[in-house]
């Protein structure tokens, strides 16, 4: 190989430059500015636990608005004796009724822009105008 002194090095010099932030993640121990959602306790439980709303309750709310929208299925829920209906207005928000101090943290920690909020409003705002 041609001028082997100079590749080799330089290649390890790549490659600890490239993954220097993979390893600064990995032994710093913190896992960055995580949001800390404010939830009011009205309820004990929610529809699920709480780890798999954190990971998957678009999908789960996503799944309603099918249901509701499209099948005109308003059936509720029961989990653990208690009866929620398929909705976000009066179901999700009764717990988590301050949505910048609940939603707005992680979805602009996750710079996401649910839909939401196209249909729905929370109860201390104005309904959105239709464009």
């Amino acid at each position: 190989m041609y001028d082997s002194s100079k590749v080799i090095p330089g290649l390890l010099v790549f490659l600890i430059l490239v993954t220097v932030p993979v390893w600064y993640n990995l032994f710093s121990k913190t896992s960055g500015n995580v949001p800390d959602p404010v939830i009011d306790r009205k309820y004990n439980e929610c529809v699920r636990p709480a780890k798999t709303m954190r990971e998957t309750h678009m999908v789960l709310l996503n799944e309603w608005r099918d249901r509701v929208v499209r099948d005109s299925d308003r059936s509720t829920i029961t989990v653990d004796g208690a009866v929620y209906h398929r909705s976000l207005t009066n179901t999700c928000i009764k717990c988590h009724s301050n949505k910048a101090q609940f939603c707005d943290r992680c979805h602009n920690y996750m710079d996401v822009s649910p839909d939401c909020w196209d249909c729905h409003s929370f109860p201390e705002e104005e309904p959105h105008e239709a464009q």
